[in-house]
């Protein structure tokens, strides 16, 4: 049981280290290593504390791409992280926008087994904020890594770790100041459509 909790530690103090990497320099690298992290520390949970993630939303979708990541690897090159602030004038809560063709997401959904395909679909398309023929994940990984902490929090699990900090100082923060812990991820530009704003910016970024 001891080895089992020591796993889980570990694999949740990974999972922060990969987390933070994605929120501060994030590229396609980033993004496929916390997604193998999500996927790692679910299976360490419900090992050792018989918990895991499939009651948050937000892992279906994490599931879903890093299911066809891991089969297709070659389909992460179709990821573009972009600056909000190397987009002409828009408003978004978040930092950077992880934009993938909305394609792929169709096709992460096609690998899902028939019996649950129908029900996760339904999900992936609540969580996943659609452009026309892009989508962008990173309102949804940001949420998930919220709700992954406050579950690691409520469970004790014990992590280290400077990228843990971070994270934990941030969220005292939002609560000593009276801010919401999730964000929207929604996008309003002035510059245009949005969604031909999204595209041009996709195109353009190699």
């Amino acid at each position: 049981m001891e080895s089992s909790l020591k796993s889980t530690e570990a694999a949740a103090e990974r999972f922060f280290r990969q987390y933070y990497k994605h929120c501060t320099a994030p590229d396609s690298d980033t993004l496929f290593n916390f997604l193998n992290a999500a996927h790692s520390l679910n299976d360490k949970l419900s090992k050792s504390h018989n918990k895991g993630f499939f009651d948050i939303e937000e892992f279906t979708a994490i599931k879903a791409l890093r299911n066809i990541f891991h089969h297709e690897g070659e389909l992460i090159s179709e990821v573009r992280v972009i600056p909000a602030n190397k987009l002409p004038p828009i408003t978004t809560d978040l930092l950077f926008l992880c934009l993938v063709p909305s394609k792929l997401i169709e096709q992460s959904i096609e690998l899902i087994g028939k019996k649950y395909r129908e029900k996760e679909e339904e999900i992936i398309r609540s969580v996943v904020h659609w452009y026309g023929s892009l989508a962008n994940i990173n309102p949804c990984i940001f949420n998930f890594a919220v709700k992954v902490y406050e579950m690691v929090v409520s469970e004790g699990i014990k992590v280290t770790g400077e990228d843990f900090k971070e994270i934990e100082n941030s969220y005292r923060f939002e609560i000593e100041n009276g801010y919401f812990h999730y964000v929207t991820g929604k996008i309003m530009c002035s510059a245009g459509d949005t969604e031909e704003v999204l595209r041009v910016a996709f195109s353009e970024i190699t």
